[in-house]
């Protein structure tokens, strides 16, 4: 039987950025009301797609200028352990590698990120790594401040969070239509009809999708194909205590990932949105790429999967009202850094639902509501 249902929000997206800002605006926190919030996941499983395909990484010096002033701005939501006790994150530092001829990527990216990157010679490099080849390694930069995020809890977290404040979870629930009716928007699923007046637009990969049904113009989002592969470690060898090493120029990346090994060519290929999968030709370019830098041979792949990291044409998240339709809020655009920046992100956007200010300690981290907006310049 289907259901007809209204709510004061509707998110279509139930991934970390739909249910990190439906946990905000269903906190009733303060002195603000607590809103009735529906959160519609098209997949029978929260996290299907992008969230629960991610390096997890928090990394305050990864990213385009306003994302940087997110992942500072969450640091103190990642401090405060899940409700059952248990870290949302663990020691991992993370060390950018560089070739000889690479000396100018590294001296940039020391330029972009300041004093809190240790550079290293490419021998202290391998006394963090000891698979690096001589070979390959000149010099190192190590960032200390970065760490491995428990992605699952924390988008549990969130999930609790919108229930606990009397929200709704609606997972199966593909958006068909998307319409306006009065004040209201309706949204037509396989379930039945939604309504509320604002509609937040958290659907990944399918955010401008999203938007075409519902007649708003797209921001030009273009999600890309990131590729990832499990592998064993040499026999004899722990890596638990490893840093993530990623390359000066970000052409791959290996991580230690419970007793094995997490490696990536770094791949952006274009995609349509969709089920990602794993390309051979990018399967073999990553294990090229890994076993020229590590002394590692790849006899066996445990695992392989692909994900879709979505951008917007200047590579930062898109939070505010369509300038073209009354109550349709974006929520898009995190590109790869989506989780760490999900607690100042799903603030910020919850504030700017309820058209209050960006709150204060996200704004002194440096993110302004312009730098968000999605009518600014470039887009679409």
């Amino acid at each position: 039987m289907q259901r007809t249902d209204s709510a004061d929000v509707i998110v279509i997206g139930g991934g970390i950025a739909g249910t990190s800002v439906a946990a905000e605006l269903a906190d009733s926190g303060g002195n603000r009301p607590a809103l009735r919030v529906v959160v519609l996941e098209r997949e029978s499983r929260l996290g299907y797609h992008t969230t629960g395909r991610s390096a997890a990484i928090y990394a305050p010096s990864y990213g385009p200028t306003t994302v940087r002033a997110l992942t500072r701005a969450s640091r103190p939501a990642f401090s405060t352990p899940a409700p059952d006790g248990t870290p949302l994150t663990l020691p991992r530092s993370a060390l950018f590698i560089a070739r000889a001829d690479q000396a100018d990527a590294v001296e940039t990216l020391c330029g972009e990120i300041g004093d809190t990157l240790q550079l290293m010679t490419g021998a202290q490099a391998r006394e963090l790594c000891p698979l690096l080849r001589e070979s390959y390694v000149d010099q190192a930069l190590l960032d200390p401040g970065t760490e491995e995020i428990e992605v699952a809890l924390l988008h549990e977290t969130f999930q609790r969070r919108v229930r606990a404040g009397g929200g709704e979870i609606v997972p199966d629930t593909g958006v068909t239509d998307i319409a306006k009716a009065g004040q209201d928007w309706r949204v037509e699923t396989p379930k039945g009809t939604f309504t509320a007046p604002v509609v937040v637009n958290a659907a990944g990969a399918w955010a401008d999708e999203i938007a075409k049904l519902a007649g708003v113009k797209p921001v030009g989002l273009q999600p890309k194909r990131r590729t990832a592969l499990i592998v064993d470690c040499p026999e004899g060898v722990s890596a638990e205590r490893w840093p993530m090493v990623i390359s000066v120029d970000e052409q791959f990346y290996l991580k230690p990932e419970a007793g094995q090994l997490l490696i990536s060519p770094a791949d952006t290929t274009p995609s349509p949105p969709c089920d990602a999968q794993p390309e051979e030709l990018d399967i073999a370019i990553c294990v090229d790429r890994i076993e020229t830098a590590f002394d590692l041979s790849v006899r066996r792949i445990a695992h392989k999967w692909a994900g879709l990291r979505s951008f917007v044409a200047d590579g930062e998240p898109v939070a505010g009202y369509a300038a073209d339709a009354p109550g349709f809020f974006w929520l898009a655009g995190q590109g790869g850094y989506g989780i760490q920046t999900a607690p100042a992100l799903g603030r910020t956007a919850a504030a700017l639902v309820r058209r209050e200010q960006i709150p204060d300690d996200i704004a002194a981290a440096g993110v302004a509501e312009a730098s968000l907006s999605p009518a600014r310049p470039g887009l679409g």
